[in-house]
């Protein structure tokens, strides 16, 4: 008797989960919340839960759909749209402090009389002095309303007793370009830090200015470029290539095929152009750094890059909330699909950097191996390009060892760099600038002394930072470039002299430099005759 009750039980079980196996996914998902609903020990907060559902089914798809929250959607579009209600500075956290190191040469604060080496003590009568608060909380603090003052509390050195300004916010550009100028009688740069709704605008502005002032070749930098959007790479491109090139084509799960296309609008079609990439240059940086590659219309300079070559659709849903989901792949010109596999899973793929680095890839060249299936050919000149896992550059770049270090990267979040900085430019302001009358005499002239980075140096080490020895020449070059870089910043009123500073000492940039400045050299990495070094090494499969 007992045995036929268990076998009736068993029964019983096997017919309920075979009637789960073939239960509708949506209905099960409904199901499943109402039992957490009715059975789970603690209240449920029936949002968190659903959240935590979606993002846990987005991530089983690919690495790059996401849901993105209500709150991060106005932060997003507050960044994309490229402005925000602020004062117009950059500051710096030093010790429990916040200085003042760059005001906006057109902006509110710069109109209110609010100078650089200025310590921000209160905001809106509030103290921030010995808060231990962090960058972005300042930055929360002084950004607001448009059109609202915001009071702050300021000592000011030389100055008996604290000062009060009133500084009316206003909509302040957060610009897609880093910087631009020009390297040389007719060498232009434009860094490029993310595609944006101004990048098209900004770009166009850009290249009326430097041509204006003599440039016929140009360095592009999109070196840590994540991307943005896409329309922004499109509207680049076609600042490059003549109407009618297409600058890439997507296909949807259906195999529908769009193609996007240039219009002819540019500044800057003809002029010998150089793009720099590295591994955090990505999606759109990689969109249009294909086009410029496939049509033969830039010499490609840096390390291979990230290789994201899918298309995210934002899906808005009733909250405010966003699935942002992969809606198809991209490939560029010549039919590359630059997406790197990520069958393993999300943190797989994004440890793809720490492979690059054990494997040599980015301290030598040579050690990529792609299947003669991932070769094409570009589109004007017949060169030998490869698709499969990011845009492979057309002149190979080490990686700077001492700038990914760990070291630095403690040194650099530790301050003490910046004080070291901002303590000799406070100290020294007027002789500095008596002497180094503009950037390009202080850039010219200036170096760091021996003294400040060993007592750098020898600070970090007493507590407790982890540095190379003391007698270190690289760390020590390293170190007076960075020093050197944010004193630029603090002494003069204009936009991102940092990067120029650092510009003097990268590698990759003085090789894109010494390529504009040969042209038989420019001109033999566009030729369809393979490169010596650098060209990826192939095998068959």
């Amino acid at each position: 008797m007992k045995k036929n009750t268990i076998v009736s039980c068993l029964l019983a079980f096997f017919i309920i989960a075979s009637a789960q196996a073939q239960m509708n996914p949506k209905i099960k998902l409904q199901d499943a919340l109402k039992l957490i609903q009715d059975n789970y020990v603690d209240p449920v907060n029936d949002e968190q839960v659903v959240d935590a559902a979606i993002k846990a089914m987005l991530s089983s798809l690919d690495p790059h759909s996401s849901y993105i929250s209500r709150e991060e959607v106005e932060a997003m579009n507050e960044q994309m749209t490229g402005s925000f209600a602020g004062i117009g500075i950059s500051f710096a956290m030093v010790a429990d402090s916040t200085f003042i190191t760059g005001i906006n040469a057109d902006g509110p604060a710069a109109r209110a009389g609010l100078q650089v080496g200025d310590r921000i003590n209160a905001i809106d009568g509030a103290s921030i002095f010995g808060k231990s608060l962090k960058n972005q909380d300042v930055m929360r603090m002084l950004r607001g309303e448009k059109g609202k003052a915001v009071k702050l509390g300021v000592i000011r050195k030389l100055q008996p007793t604290p000062l009060e300004f009133n500084v009316l916010r206003e909509q302040i550009a957060e610009l897609s370009i880093n910087t631009s100028y020009m390297v040389s009688k007719n060498v232009g740069y434009i860094s490029l830090a993310v595609f944006s709704q101004s990048t098209r605008r900004e770009m166009d502005a850009a290249l009326k200015k430097l041509k204006a002032l003599g440039m016929t070749k140009l360095i592009l930098d999109l070196q840590s470029n994540g991307g943005g959007l896409v329309d922004a790479a499109i509207g680049v491109a076609d600042e490059f290539l003549p109407a009618e090139k297409m600058v890439f084509y997507s296909v949807t799960n259906t195999g529908v095929k769009d193609h996007y296309l240039t219009g002819g609008y540019g500044q800057f079609m003809s002029g010998d152009l150089v793009v720099l990439i590295d591994e955090s240059t990505a999606s759109s940086s990689e969109i249009l750094t294909g086009a410029l590659q496939d049509w033969d219309r830039a010499v490609v300079v840096g390390r291979r890059s990230f290789g994201k070559g899918l298309m995210q659709k934002g899906l808005p849903m009733s909250d405010g909330s966003v699935i942002r989901l992969t809606a198809a792949r991209y490939y560029t010109p010549s039919g590359r699909s630059i997406q790197k596999p990520y069958a393993k899973g999300k943190t797989d793929y994004f440890e793809d950097f720490n492979r690059r680095m054990a494997s040599g890839e980015l301290t030598e060249g040579g050690h990529i191996n792609f299947p003669d299936s991932l070769k094409h050919i570009t589109l004007t000149n017949k060169r030998v390009v490869y698709g499969g896992g990011g845009i492979m550059p057309d002149k190979f770049i080490p990686i700077d060892t001492a700038l990914y270090s760990g070291w630095l990267n403690r040194l650099m979040s530790s301050g003490r760099v910046t004080q070291a900085a901002f303590n000799e430019v406070q100290q020294n302001r007027q002789a500095l600038i008596n002497k180094y009358s503009g950037f390009d005499a202080f850039n010219a002239s200036f170096n760091v002394e021996d003294k400040m980075i060993d007592q750098i140096m020898t600070a970090a080490a007493k507590q407790g930072g982890k540095l190379p020895p003391i007698t270190d020449q690289v760390a020590r070059k390293t170190i007076a470039v960075e020093v050197k870089a944010e004193m630029a910043d603090m002494l003069y009123v204009g936009k991102s002299y940092a990067l120029r500073v650092r510009n003097e000492a990268s590698n990759a940039f003085t090789t894109a430099l010494s390529i504009l400045n040969a042209q038989n050299v420019y001109n033999r990495f566009l030729s369809a005759k393979p490169q010596k070094n650098t060209s990826p090494k192939t095998s068959k499969k």
